[in-house]
């Protein structure tokens, strides 16, 4: 799509590796998309995360192809994008995005257990400055993300859970955390499943 057909719009983005999709990112996609108030929301299937190791990564087809199998809302859009952009790192990916397509309204979506390490990534408080960050709470990591150096660097940035489907429409840095009905997925565990019901075949 020409990047006009997105002016106007809010647009949630959710990145990561999809190695696998799970329901999980489907619980956060479907809780971004109602609280914060969004028109769609992507799923940014990365190539490589610079963070995870690349063995026990499936191929990139193949992790699109599921993720596009999970998704049961017309909203949520599979992209290609961090690919076609030949962007590694999230700061890369978002300064690209906002200089591709103007018009839209951009938030990145995260749940806690990415927010209690963003410090780890490239050029992380460039993020916070580029848009606004929605954290969705995860099992066992709320604690944790709340007490972080991102989370307190930006303490002053944070708005009230409240007022969260203004968050697209507010100049960065700001960012909320959304407490809710929390799913237990995670690609990790599905993974690991996987591999114990592939030992017991053989």
């Amino acid at each position: 799509m020409d990047s006009g057909d997105w002016d106007g719009l809010s647009i949630g983005l959710l990145g990561g590796s999809f190695n696998p999709a799970h329901e999980g990112r489907l619980h956060i996609s479907h809780g971004a998309l109602d609280s914060l108030g969004l028109d769609v929301l992507w799923w940014l299937v990365s190539p490589q995360n610079p963070l995870k190791p690349v063995t026990g990564m499936a191929d990139f087809e193949t992790r699109m192809e599921a993720a596009r199998g999970l998704i049961d809302d017309r909203r949520i859009h599979v992209s290609d994008l961090e690919r076609r952009l030949e962007t590694r790192y999230t700061a890369d990916t978002v300064r690209a995005l906002i200089e591709r397509y103007p018009g839209a309204a951009f938030v990145w979506i995260m749940g806690a257990d990415n927010l209690a390490q963003i410090d780890r990534w490239k050029d992380w408080t460039a993020i916070f400055a580029a848009l606004p960050i929605a954290v969705f709470d995860r099992p066992t990591y709320s604690d944790a993300a709340l007490d972080c150096a991102a989370a307190k660097r930006f303490a002053s940035s944070r708005i009230d859970a409240c007022r969260a489907r203004e968050l697209a429409g507010s100049a960065p840095p700001a960012w909320v955390f959304v407490r809710g009905n929390l799913h237990g997925a995670s690609a990790t565990e599905i993974r690991r499943a996987g591999a114990n019901i592939d030992n017991n075949h053989h």
